[in-house]
C-alpha cells in the first residue's frame, strides 16, 4: 500500500473514532421512553428512535454516541433523550465569537432531545463539557420528580449536573457534617465562665477549625437556658446560664439538639426561652416546641448544597417531670411507635435524607441497650438513614445496619459528652460524628463515616475543656 494509501486508511480509521481513549466503552442497549412510546436502540456508536414501531430518528453521522439514557431532565413532566457522544470540534455551526476556527479533533458532548411525534427535536447541544466522562446516570430526588445527571470519570469520580433554566449548572452535591455530643453544664463549668470567660469561648476554642470546614455542625444541648442568674443551677435540675447559647452561636454551630432528660427541668418557660433564643439566632432547635409547630411538621428542614435534609430529635424521657395538660409546648418522646413511624413517613416524603438525632440508652454503658436495639429497628424500618445518640455519657458502637430491601442506616449509639464536670473515666472520652452525604447512582447516600474521639480535661478551679487527638 503506497503512502497515500496508509494515510486515507488512517484518515477513515480517525473519523470513525479509532484513536479515542481506550476507557471509552461504546455501550449498546434498548430500553423504552414516555411510558412505552418510544425505543431507543444504541448500537454501533449510533442510536435510532422508533414511535410506536416506526423509526422516526437517527443520531447525526457526524456523531458517535458512547452511551444514552432518558429522563425528564428539565422537570416539564417529559423526558429527553440524553447522549453522551463525541463530535470532532468543541463547538457546533455557531461558536463564541473570539473562536476564529473551530479544533478538528475529537471531544466529549452532551446532546439533549425533546421527543416529538414527527421525530426528536435538538434542545440543548453543549460545547466541550471540560472533562473525560465514562459514564452517564440520573439520579431521582427522593422527595420531587426532577433528575440529576450524574456523570462519571474514567478513574470513578463523580460530579452532578441539575438543569438549570437553559443548560446544566454543576452542583457540589456533598454535605459534611460534624456532630457533637452532650453539651452538659455543671455548675462548676457555668462558675467558671461566669468569673473568668462570661463569653464562654473557652467551651469551643479547640473545634473552631472543624466548625468552619464543616457544612452542617450539630451539637446536643443537654440543658435548658436562662437569662435570670437567680436561677441559674446545676445537677439535678438544670438551668444554665443564656451566655452558652451564645458560645454555640458565636462558635458557628447550625443545630442544636433539645430533646434531653433534661428538657423540663426549668418547665414550660425553660422550653420557650432556649428554643426561642436559638431561634432569634438562626439555629435549628430541634426536639423541642409549641405542640401546633409539631402537629404541622415533626422535624426541621434544612438544605445544603441543593441536598434537603429532614432533622428529628427524640427523647427517651424527661426524668418524671411533665408539661401540663394545657400547656402550647411539648418535648418529643420515645413512647409511640407508630407515632415516630408517621414522623419518618413525612420526612421522607419532604426530604432527600433523613437523620434522627436521639437521647437514650443506660447510663455510663459501653453497649447499646435492649431498649436503643428495639428503637433502632423502628428507625431502619422508617427508612432512616443516619441516627446519631446521646445521653450515656460514654462512647458507644457504631455500625451501619440495612433491611431486606438494601436500605442502609448509619447509627452511632452513643458519642458520649462533649463537655461535663463527670469524674468518671469513661465520660471524659466523648466522639464527634463525622460523616458525608453525597449524591450517588442509587440516591444520596453516606459516603464516608468516622468517629472523631474528643478528651475532656479538667485544669482547676472549674474549668473544663474539650481536645481533639494528637
Amino acid at each position: 500500500m503506497t503512502l497515500a494509501g496508509v494515510g486515507a486508511v488512517l484518515y477513515l480509521i480517525w473519523r470513525g473514532g479509532g484513536f479515542l481513549p481506550r476507557w471509552v466503552d461504546w455501550a449498546g442497549k434498548t430500553f423504552s421512553a414516555q411510558a412505552g412510546a418510544y425505543e431507543i436502540q444504541l448500537s454501533h456508536k449510533s442510536v435510532t428512535v422508533s414511535h410506536r414501531d416506526v423509526p422516526v430518528w437517527h443520531s447525526p453521522k457526524e456523531i458517535l454516541v458512547q452511551d444514552a439514557l432518558s429522563v425528564d431532565i428539565d422537570n416539564d413532566d417529559a423526558e429527553e433523550l440524553i447522549l453522551l457522544c463525541w463530535k470532532r470540534g468543541r463547538y457546533g455551526r455557531l461558536r463564541p465569537f473570539w473562536v476564529e476556527k473551530d479544533e478538528r479533533s475529537w471531544s466529549q458532548h452532551i446532546f439533549v432531545y425533546e421527543y416529538t411525534k414527527e421525530g426528536l427535536r435538538p434542545q440543548w447541544m453543549s460545547s466541550y463539557i471540560g472533562l473525560d466522562v465514562a459514564h452517564i446516570a440520573a439520579a431521582q430526588r427522593r422527595a420531587a420528580p426532577f433528575y440529576r445527571l450524574l456523570l462519571t470519570t474514567p478513574d470513578g469520580a463523580l460530579t452532578s449536573w441539575f438543569w438549570d433554566s437553559w443548560g446544566f449548572t454543576r452542583e457540589d452535591a456533598n454535605v459534611t457534617f460534624a456532630v457533637f455530643g452532650d453539651n452538659l453544664i455543671h455548675e462548676p463549668i457555668y462558675r467558671y465562665g461566669l468569673r473568668n470567660d462570661e463569653a464562654f469561648s473557652f467551651l469551643f476554642e479547640n473545634i473552631k477549625g472543624i466548625l468552619r470546614e464543616t457544612d452542617i455542625a450539630v451539637i446536643n444541648q443537654e440543658t435548658p437556658l436562662t437569662d435570670k442568674p437567680s436561677l441559674y443551677s446545676g445537677y439535678p435540675r438544670f438551668a444554665t446560664p443564656v451566655n452558652i447559647g451564645q458560645a454555640i452561636v458565636d462558635a458557628g454551630f447550625d443545630v442544636v439538639t433539645c430533646a434531653t432528660n433534661h428538657a423540663l427541668d426549668m418547665g414550660e418557660d425553660g422550653l420557650s426561652f432556649t428554643g426561642d433564643f436559638f431561634d432569634a439566632h438562626g439555629l435549628l432547635c430541634l426536639g423541642i416546641g409549641t405542640k401546633e409547630a409539631r402537629r404541622e411538621r415533626p422535624y426541621a428542614l434544612l438544605t445544603r448544597n441543593g441536598i434537603r435534609f429532614a432533622l428529628l430529635n427524640y427523647t427517651y424521657g424527661t426524668n418524671g417531670l411533665t408539661l401540663p395538660a394545657d400547656s402550647l409546648y411539648t418535648v418529643n418522646l420515645l413512647d409511640d411507635k407508630d407515632q415516630v413511624r408517621a414522623d419518618l413517613a413525612q420526612a421522607q416524603a419532604e426530604a432527600d435524607f433523613v437523620i434522627l438525632f436521639v437521647h437514650w440508652g443506660t447510663e455510663y454503658a459501653a453497649e447499646p441497650d435492649a431498649f436503643q436495639r428495639e428503637w433502632a429497628q423502628v428507625f431502619l424500618e422508617g427508612k432512616a438513614d443516619v441516627v446519631v445518640g446521646t445521653h450515656p455519657h460514654t462512647i458507644q458502637p457504631y455500625e451501619v445496619l440495612t433491611d431486606d430491601a438494601g436500605h442502609e442506616m448509619l447509627i452511632y449509639y452513643s458519642i458520649g459528652n462533649f463537655i461535663s464536670a463527670q469524674n468518671e473515666r469513661s465520660c471524659t472520652k466523648g466522639g464527634m460524628a463525622g460523616f458525608t452525604v453525597s449524591l450517588t447512582p442509587d440516591g444520596y447516600r453516606v459516603t464516608d463515616y468516622t468517629l472523631l474521639p474528643l478528651t475532656i480535661i479538667g485544669q482547676g478551679r472549674g474549668k473544663f475543656t474539650t481536645v481533639l487527638p494528637d
